[in-house]
């Protein structure tokens, strides 16, 4: 998608600093930190929103799941806590149109959220 900020990051034409890479997966720090650790995990394949997904998807989904662990290992908030989220949608809060995952730690987190 020539538009997609996010895709322009995952090709490198847009500067973030990758936190985890793994060829299919990448993530990076929110610009606009919502909690002392606001990363987001987003797929290099362009899937605009959680309904675009297909069987075929799965597997990358559930490697977005498994570097979200391994980030939260890494930086320490693996016992403490963290959230993961996806949100789906301009109701749901979502901005940009590339699946993407935020993964909050570094504070008590309030529930229900939103």
């Amino acid at each position: 998608m020539n538009d997609c900020i996010f895709c322009k990051i995952a090709a490198g034409d847009i500067p973030a600093t990758a936190l985890y890479d793994d060829g299919e997966v990448l993530a990076f720090s929110d610009i606009n930190p919502e909690a002392p650790i606001h990363l987001l995990i987003i797929p290099r394949k362009h899937i605009p929103t959680l309904n675009d997904l297909t069987e075929v998807d799965a597997a990358l989904i559930g490697r977005m799941h498994l570097a979200a662990k391994q980030l939260a290992a890494e930086l320490g908030v693996a016992d403490s806590g963290y959230r993961t989220v996806i949100n789906c949608n301009h109701n749901a809060g979502q901005l940009v149109f590339h699946i993407h995952m935020h993964l909050l730690a570094g504070r008590e987190l309030g529930w229900p959220p939103g």
